[in-house]
C-alpha cells in the first residue's frame, strides 16, 4: 500500500507500550484514523474538540504513567492541541502528538486547512519532526520507522513530555477497494533503556559532609504523584535530622503529624515573614511547581539561603531566586543516602517546633473559621474535601478552586491524591483533565471547578466516553471572583464588566445535555444532606452546582483573611 509507512505508525507504537489514542474526526488525518481504529492492541477514543480530546489524553497519561497518542487532522485542529501540550510540557506528561498535515509545495497556497505546522508547538515540546512525505523508497521508509522510534523514546525519556510529529500526505487516503490493509510484521523498533541518574562517590561524600553544619534545614515538596517509597525516605531523614517537610496539597505528600500541610494558611500572617524562628539556614525541594503564594514569598525573603533542588535530569527552576546547587539523583536516593549518614537530630528542635506550633494554629484557625463564617464557595468547597471518600482522586481547576483546596487540605482523607493543571495553571482544560483521568481508574474522581473554568470547558462533556466515576462540582458565583480577592483589580471601577466577566449561565443545561444528574445548592445544610448520595460509588455521573453571589464570597474570605493576621502568632 501507498501509505504503509504511515499505517505502521500504529504498529510500532503498540510494541513500545502505547495503548491509548484520543483521535479527532478530520479527512486529511484519514490515513492514521483507520491506522489505529483498526489496530486490536489499541484503545481509541473520539473527541470532536482538539482542545478538550488533548486534554482528555493529558489526563488519561497522568494516570497510567504511559504515552498518549493524539491524532489530529491539519490546520488551526493542531493549534488547538496547544494548550495542553503546553501544560504537558511543564507537568512531565507523556503525550506522542501526531498532526496530519498537506505536502509541502501546497502550505501558503490558499488551500483548505492549511498552515505552518511544522515546529507549531515552538518550545514547549521536547522535540518537533517532520515524517516524510514520500515513503516510497527503501530509504525513506527506514528514516520513516526511525523517527517513530525516536519520538516514543524521547516522549519517556526523563524528564518526560510531549513530542510532536507533522505528518504531511498526498491523496488518496482511503485504501481502495480490494486493496490490502496489514501491518508490516518486521517494523524497526529501537529500544532505548533509561539510566540509572547515580551521583559519583565523592558527590555524596560532599553531601553527607556538608548537611550536618546546617542547624535549620527545610524540605519542600512540589506537585507529583503519591509516591509511598519516597515518602517513606523522606520522613526517615527528616526524623533523622529534625528537619521540617511542607507539603503543598498537589504534592501528595501530605502525612497527618508528620508534614506541615497549613503552611498556606499560617503563613497568610505576613508579620510571621520575617520571624528569625522561621527562618532556615538550607532549603532541598524536589518535585514541580507550589500553589501557595505565601510560602513562595516567605522564601524569596530569606535572603543568602541555601537552596539545593533534587532532580535526575531536565531544566531546574530558579523558583525562589535561591538556587545554590542541583542534585542529580532520584529524591528517593537523595534522601535514603544522606539519612544513612545523620547521627542524631542535627537540626534545632527549636526549628520544629516553631513549625509544628504554628501547624497546630493554622488548622486550628482554619477550622474554627469555617465553623463560625456564613456560607460561601470557600465553606462548600471545606465541606466538599472534607467530605471526599477514602482511596479517590480530588481535581481541582485553576483560580479559586486550587487555592481554597491548598489552604483546606486533604490530609485527614485517606488516600485521596490531588490533581491540577499547575503546569501552565490555565483553566483551559481542567474539566477535559479530570474526564481523561476518570476513564483510566476504577476510583472516584471529584473536580471541584469554578463557573468560568467549567463553561469554558464544556465540550470536555461532548463525546460518547462519559465516565460513571465522575463527580463535578461547581461553584458559581456568576463571573470571575478570583478578582474581586486580588487587590488590584478589586479597586477598579471596571472590576465587575471587564475582569469579573459578569455571566449568567448556570451549569444545568449541560448537565442534562451530557447526561449527568443535576443538584442545585445555595446553602450548607442542603450541601452536606446531598454529599453523602452524591458520593455513592454507584450513582453514575453526578453534578453539583453551588451558586453564590461574588461580593458575599469576597466579605468571607476577607474575614477569614483577618483573622489569620491577628489569630497567629508565635
Amino acid at each position: 500500500m501507498i501509505l504503509q509507512a504511515v499505517i505502521d505508525i500504529a504498529e510500532i507504537c503498540a510494541r513500545k507500550g502505547v495503548e491509548e489514542v484520543v483521535l479527532s474526526p478530520g479527512s486529511r488525518c484519514a490515513p492514521l484514523t483507520l491506522a489505529f481504529a483498526r489496530h486490536p492492541q489499541l484503545r481509541v477514543r473520539t473527541v470532536p474538540d482538539e482542545r478538550s480530546a488533548a486534554f482528555i489524553g493529558l489526563g488519561i497519561a497522568q494516570q497510567t504513567g504511559k504515552p498518549v497518542v493524539l491524532v489530529c487532522t491539519s490546520g488551526t485542529a493542531a493549534y488547538n492541541y496547544a494548550p495542553a501540550v503546553a501544560e504537558a510540557f511543564y507537568q512531565n506528561i507523556p503525550l506522542l502528538v501526531l498532526t496530519a498535515d498537506r505536502p509541502p509545495e501546497w502550505i501558503d497556497q490558499l488551500d483548505g486547512q492549511t498552515i505552518r505546522q511544522s515546529k507549531i508547538y515552538g518550545g514547549h515540546v521536547k522535540r518537533s519532526l517532520d515524517f516524510p512525505v514520500d515513503t516510497n523508497h527503501v530509504d525513506s521508509q527506514w528514516y520513516a520507522a526511525r523517527l517513530l522510534n525516536e519520538a516514543l523514546n524521547e516522549v519517556v525519556a526523563f524528564p518526560e513530555g510531549p513530542v510532536h510529529v507533522n505528518i504531511p500526505l498526498r491523496e488518496p487516503f482511503y485504501p481502495q477497494e480490494g486493496e490490502e490493509f496489514a501491518y508490516s510484521s518486521d517494523v524497526k523498533i529501537m529500544e532505548e533503556w533509561p539510566s540509572g541518574y547515580g551521583l559519583p562517590a565523592q558527590a555524596w561524600e560532599t553531601l553527607k559532609e556538608e548537611l550536618p553544619q546546617y542547624k535549620r534545614v527545610l524540605v519542600v515538596a512540589g506537585q507529583g504523584r503519591r509516591d509511598e517509597a519516597l515518602h517513606t525516605e523522606i520522613v526517615r531523614f527528616c526524623r533523622a535530622t529534625g528537619a521540617v517537610f511542607i507539603t503543598d496539597t498537589i504534592s501528595n505528600q501530605q502525612a497527618a503529624g508528620e508534614t506541615i500541610n497549613y503552611h498556606d494558611v499560617f503563613l497568610g500572617a505576613k508579620h510571621l515573614h520575617a520571624s528569625e524562628e522561621l527562618k532556615p539556614d538550607l532549603l532541598i525541594t524536589f518535585h514541580k511547581s507550589l500553589i501557595s503564594k505565601n510560602l513562595k514569598l516567605f522564601l524569596r525573603q530569606q535572603k543568602s539561603l541555601p537552596h539545593w533542588h533534587v532532580q535526575p535530569a531536565g531544566i531546574v527552576a530558579d523558583t525562589f531566586q535561591a538556587l545554590t546547587r542541583i542534585i542529580r539523583t532520584t529524591p528517593q536516593d537523595f534522601f535514603r543516602e544522606v539519612a544513612a549518614n545523620a547521627n542524631g537530630r542535627q537540626v534545632l528542635p527549636e526549628f520544629s517546633q516553631t513549625w509544628r506550633g504554628l501547624e497546630k494554629q493554622g488548622r486550628t484557625v482554619l477550622e474554627c473559621f469555617q465553623e463560625n463564617s456564613p456560607f460561601s464557595e470557600f465553606k462548600a468547597c471545606y465541606q466538599v474535601l472534607r467530605s471526599l471518600p477514602a482511596n479517590s482522586l480530588l481535581h481541582v481547576a485553576n483560580s479559586m478552586s486550587v487555592r481554597y483546596a491548598n489552604l483546606i487540605g486533604v490530609a485527614e482523607n485517606e488516600g485521596v491524591e490531588v490533581f491540577a493543571n499547575r503546569g501552565t495553571s490555565g483553566i483551559d482544560g481542567s474539566t477535559s483533565t479530570a474526564v481523561g483521568s476518570a476513564l483510566r481508574t476504577n476510583k472516584l474522581v471529584t473536580l471541584v471547578t469554578g463557573d468560568m473554568a467549567f463553561l469554558y470547558d464544556r465540550n470536555a462533556l461532548w463525546h460518547n466516553y462519559l465516565p460513571q466515576n465522575l463527580r463535578i462540582v461547581v461553584l458559581n458565583n456568576h463571573g470571575g471572583g478570583i478578582f474581586r480577592i486580588i487587590e488590584g483589580p478589586r479597586s477598579q471601577p471596571e472590576l465587575r464588566p471587564y475582569f469579573e466577566t459578569d455571566q449568567r449561565q448556570t451549569a444545568q443545561k449541560t448537565a442534562e445535555d451530557m447526561g449527568l444528574t443535576y443538584h442545585k445548592v445555595t446553602d450548607g445544610d442542603a450541601l452536606a444532606a446531598l454529599l453523602p448520595a452524591f458520593f455513592e460509588p454507584t450513582a453514575g455521573p453526578q453534578l453539583i452546582e453551588v451558586e453564590t453571589d461574588s461580593a458575599e464570597n469576597y466579605a468571607v474570605f476577607a474575614a477569614y483573611r483577618e483573622q489569620v493576621a491577628t489569630g497567629i502568632q508565635l
